[in-house]
């Protein structure tokens, strides 16, 4: 198994394994491509492109980042536990054992329009998301432990609301 250590030092970020050290130049474009145990580390392509086991290991400016990148659909965790369709577009309710999450999706992406999605937990504080999207407003999640939520969203001129469900 390859086990990396990544650490930022004057001579820019450096990925190693037990046995070799594979150094990079930060912002610079240029590819990393050392061998290092079973896996390749970079992707040629720069510092921006997936690294160790596609994680996306990159630097910039001083700092180091690493993380997956979610598709567009990916939005929330959980199983799909409810769709409330307006004539505009449909509020997706996910629910995990933990949580309770939402998004209001266009039925027709496009152009920037208004969107809007909330989800409260009963007893708590809604969290909102809106603003002018082309597909989708949230993901927004809240701490739903056997607990009842309140989900609202709008698409344009159309919305929806729950009322308390998920109870």
């Amino acid at each position: 198994m390859f086990t990396a250590t990544l650490s930022l030092c004057a001579g820019g970020l450096s990925a190693a394994s037990p046995t070799e050290a594979v150094p990079a130049r930060i912002g610079s474009g240029q590819a990393m491509p050392a061998q290092a145990g079973n896996g390749q580390v970079g992707n040629g392509q720069g510092g921006n492109g997936p690294g160790l086991y596609g994680q996306g290991v990159y630097g910039q400016a001083g700092s180091v980042r690493a993380g997956k990148v979610r598709a567009a659909g990916e939005g929330c965790g959980g199983r799909l536990a409810r769709t409330l369709p307006f004539s505009t577009g449909e509020v997706r309710i996910y629910k995990s054992r933990t949580q309770a999450c939402a998004m209001a999706v266009a039925r027709v992406p496009g152009e920037r329009r208004p969107m809007e999605v909330s989800i409260q937990p009963r007893g708590g504080a809604p969290v909102r998301d809106a603003g002018r999207f082309t597909r989708y407003a949230g993901p927004v999640t809240v701490g739903a432990i056997s607990r009842c939520v309140y989900v609202k969203g709008s698409v344009g001129a159309g919305s929806v609301d729950s009322g308390w469900i998920l109870c």
